[in-house]
């Protein structure tokens, strides 16, 4: 059994969704695995990580859409030390998560065929992400 952890950097531009399945794709091949499990995990409170289709533009943005109606900005909130979008970005992360669990089989991750990962940004302003990858397997 090997392990293999790996960290990435993603900048965003502000709230929405960033994929970066090709990024870890290519780390995965790297790694001359083939059987394993991968754990991604963000090291944030205000972003998360989803596993969603990446074909239609239109779901990342009612996804968004509907996260916006579920914790508004002008919201009834007592924690907004970093500005209005603060807590509502505490809360969709609490609603989604921030590790992901992916099985690889023959040395590639085992995604469906509209499957891509994303980050979901819940800041109103750019940031940079930290993202743990750890491969273990054979």
């Amino acid at each position: 059994m090997k392990q293999a952890v790996h960290k990435l950097e993603i900048s965003t531009r502000g709230q929405g969704l960033y994929e970066f399945t090709a990024t870890i794709n290519e780390w995965v091949a790297g790694q001359k695995m083939q059987t394993g499990l991968l754990t991604v995990f963000c090291r944030h409170t205000s972003a998360s990580l989803l596993i969603q289709e990446n074909a239609d533009p239109t779901v990342r943005r009612d996804i968004k859409a509907y996260f916006d109606r579920l914790a508004p900005e002008d919201g009834p909130y007592e924690h907004n030390y970093e500005g209005l979008d603060d807590m509502p970005a505490h809360l969709k992360t609490a609603l989604t998560q921030v590790q992901l669990s992916i099985p690889v089989m023959n040395g590639s991750l085992v995604l469906g065929t509209w499957q891509g990962i994303y980050l979901f940004e819940h800041r109103v302003h750019p940031h940079r992400r930290g993202i743990v990858l750890h491969l273990i397997g054979d």
